[in-house]
């Protein structure tokens, strides 16, 4: 059994969350319908606060590139959706919604815990903290750039608490939806697409072409944002200099496939992902890499994964390797903070989503402000009595 095998049963056991060529492109929301309000007498479910001081604002843009085709439907284009967050002007907009009642019931009929604690209606109407049609802040410069990718089989509103924290510190984020790889997102049309990459990379172990294809990906939506006729209404917010990515599971992998790949990609954070194609042996250009895994105790004796101890050599920048004890698998996405919510148990990530996202936030953002903006981040440099889960495995 290998840890992927882990990885993917406790992701299916949380209950929740999670180059080139022409593009088209639509800036206002994929979706209005399918949204839901909290049933009658059912508990609101909410995300943290986030921490930093700007407002939130969120568009969504849906980007088609025709010069390639999909690796796993070949007949058609490689689709995108991307969840655009900007600091923004207090009050205005309107509340984002979570997700739609498609998507959250695709996603607990794979996840089963949650479904029992939580209808498909209370997950669709989650509270977030980002609004739709937010002026942007002007005024104060670019922001620094940071792409998250979502674990496999999980939507990107999985990352939804790290999105609107990072923006609240003063970056605009991209979280994606990469077509084909979750259990259920809507494109436009109402197109609701499952998981046909799951069909084909499980029978043959083949998950190094999830990271490759979002490697891609990735290219594909800096030259959308940052190129002449950018894409989005408001790329003018990004700082195209400071660029970074971070991601979950095979999403965290995907960060170091992007740096390999594209050097426009400054900084990296892999969040429990285990690499399934090695690093260049060429390094990733003395560019920072962050390795920040759950618990050891919590992996099964029986599995082995040495991706991490294989990847360390060739990380040739600065570089950390920190794991959270009592942080299992899910334990970086939204899933405990809506589990703990919600009354529902999540054994396989044992410490409380408060302290899961408190520090799955505080030291992704440290890690930014320090490689990205060049702020003091003491944090990174070795323990600290204030997080007492957080373990320096290696410096």
């Amino acid at each position: 059994m290998t840890k992927i095998i882990r990885m993917l049963a406790a992701t299916a056991a949380a209950g929740v969350l999670l180059a080139g060529g022409q593009a088209t492109a639509t800036a206002a929301p994929a979706v209005t319908a399918g949204r839901a309000e909290t049933p009658a007498g059912a508990a609101r479910l909410e995300l943290p606060r986030p921490t930093g001081a700007f407002a939130v604002g969120r568009d969504t843009l849906h980007l088609v590139d025709t010069a390639r085709k999909d690796p796993w439907v070949p007949t058609a284009d490689r689709e995108l959706l991307v969840s655009l967050y900007y600091p923004a002007v207090r009050g205005s907009g309107h509340p984002a919604p979570y997700t739609t009642v498609d998507e959250a019931r695709a996603l607990l009929a794979d996840r089963g815990e949650l479904g029992r604690y939580a209808t498909a209606e209370q997950v669709a109407a989650v509270r977030t903290h980002a609004r739709e049609g937010a002026l942007p802040r002007v005024g104060g410069g670019r922001y620094p750039l940071v792409v998250l990718s979502p674990g496999f089989t999980l939507p990107r509103s999985s990352l939804t608490a790290l999105a609107e924290d990072l923006t609240s510190r003063g970056f605009v984020v991209a979280a994606l939806d990469h077509a084909y790889e979750s259990d259920g997102t809507v494109f436009p049309g109402g197109r609701l697409l499952g998981c046909e990459a799951c069909e084909q990379v499980f029978p043959d172990r083949s998950l190094h072409r999830v990271s490759e294809a979002r490697a891609r990906d990735v290219t594909f939506l800096l030259d959308r944002l940052t190129g002449d006729r950018p894409a989005w209404r408001h790329s003018r917010l990004i700082d195209t200099r400071r660029i970074g990515m971070a991601g979950h599971s095979i999403g965290g992998a995907s960060a170091a496939a992007a740096m390999a790949a594209d050097p426009r990609v400054a900084a990296g954070v892999n969040m429990d992902g285990t690499f399934f194609a090695p690093l260049p042996e060429a390094g990733l250009g003395g560019r920072p890499f962050l390795l920040l895994g759950g618990d050891p105790a919590l992996t099964p004796p029986e599995v082995e994964d040495t991706s991490w101890a294989d990847a360390w050599p060739r990380m040739d920048g600065w570089k950390r390797w920190l794991t959270v004890t009592g942080m299992g698998h899910p334990g970086f996405t939204d899933w405990p903070v809506l589990a703990d919510a919600a009354g529902a148990p999540h054994p396989e990530t044992p410490l409380s989503g408060d302290r899961s996202q408190r520090i799955t936030r505080a030291y992704t953002g440290d890690f930014f402000d320090r490689h990205l903006k060049g702020l003091p981040a003491p944090r990174l440099d070795g323990p600290t009595a204030a997080d007492p889960e957080v373990v320096f495995q290696r410096s």
